[in-house]
């Protein structure tokens, strides 16, 4: 049985605009598209410079205050950029419109 977990983010305000600052927002300078997934976005990014590293870090710090989000890392042979897909529950795409603001 697998457990519920509620569609929120555990960050305070203040904790929020920081990680925004040093870490959102600039993914989402970087950011060349992004496309809505049924429960969902996927992001894509330029394969260049550190954004593999930017992005785990993003993930390793958004998995411990999002918990109920999934993280999908794709890298696929001959492209140029990576994609990120964050997913969940419903409502998931309401809470990743106001958190990440990339789309």
């Amino acid at each position: 049985m697998k457990k519920e977990i509620p569609v929120a983010c555990y960050l305070t305000g203040t904790e929020l605009q920081a990680r925004r600052k040093k870490y959102l927002d600039k993914a989402a300078e970087s950011l060349i598209d992004s496309a809505e997934l049924s429960d969902g976005f996927v992001y894509r990014f330029p394969l260049a410079g550190s954004t593999l590293q930017t992005l785990a870090e993003i993930i390793d710090l958004e998995r411990k205050c999002c918990p109920f989000l999934n993280f999908r890392l794709i890298l696929e042979a001959g492209q140029d950029f990576v994609s990120l897909e964050l997913t969940g529950a419903e409502d998931t795409k309401e809470v990743l419109k106001s958190l990440f603001n990339w789309n």
